[in-house]
This record gives C-alpha cells, sequence and structure tokens, in this order.
C-alpha cells in the first residue's frame, strides 16, 4: 500500500507499506520527523499526523484515549490522528497524511 507523506514544506514523499505494519513505524523508516518519544504507546502526542479528510472517513474510529492525547497535540484539527495508532490495511489502498509543523510532549 502507498502512503503519502505531505511535509511541512509541501514537499510530497511516497512511502510503501505492507498491511500490518503502524503509520509510525512507516514513517520513521523514511526518516519523517515524527519522533514518536514514548516508543507508540499512546502516551505522548510526538506522531501526530493530519489525514485527508476522504482518507479519515475511511478509517476506523480513534479510541477514546487517543482522542484524549490528541487534545494535546500542536495544530490538532478534525482528521488528526496519531501515527501510532493506524495500523495500514489493504482495505485502505493508498493514503494521505500531513506531518504537522511542530510537535508538543505531553509528558513534559
Amino acid at each position: 500500500m502507498i502512503v503519502r507523506f505531505v511535509r511541512t514544506d509541501g514537499r510530497v514523499e511516497e512511502a510503501r507499506g505492507a498491511a500490518g505494519d503502524r503509520l509510525l513505524d512507516l514513517a520513521q523508516a523514511y526518516d519523517l520527523p515524527l519522533e514518536g518519544t514514548c516508543g507508540g504507546q499512546m502516551a505522548c502526542s510526538t506522531c501526530h499526523v493530519i489525514v485527508d479528510p476522504v482518507d479519515f472517513a475511511r478509517l476506523p474510529a480513534a479510541s477514546e484515549e487517543e482522542e484524549d492525547m490528541l487534545d494535546f497535540a500542536e495544530g490538532a484539527v478534525a482528521t488528526s490522528r496519531l501515527a501510532c495508532q493506524i495500523v495500514l490495511d489493504e482495505s485502505l489502498g493508498e493514503l494521505t497524511v500531513r506531518v504537522p509543523a511542530a510537535a508538543r510532549d505531553a509528558r513534559r
């Protein structure tokens, strides 16, 4: 499956992932600036991404815990998600996400 990461400067990085891959791991493998300070344990918001609205509607809903953590994400919007909580699935086909300009570690 193809994931398009839109960098803060507008450049698009296309990444290829497999079903079962976490979006955070894929982003880090492609050297994108998603910190994931907590190691993907949903204890920070440093892997916050903004999902394209069309793609957002096709993702499983965020858990209440993820929604709570997104309250701490810098620049969060209605289509924000934590990359550590998005698991790639063949049914998604392609996915486009924007990497925010800043991240804030909620644990600090």
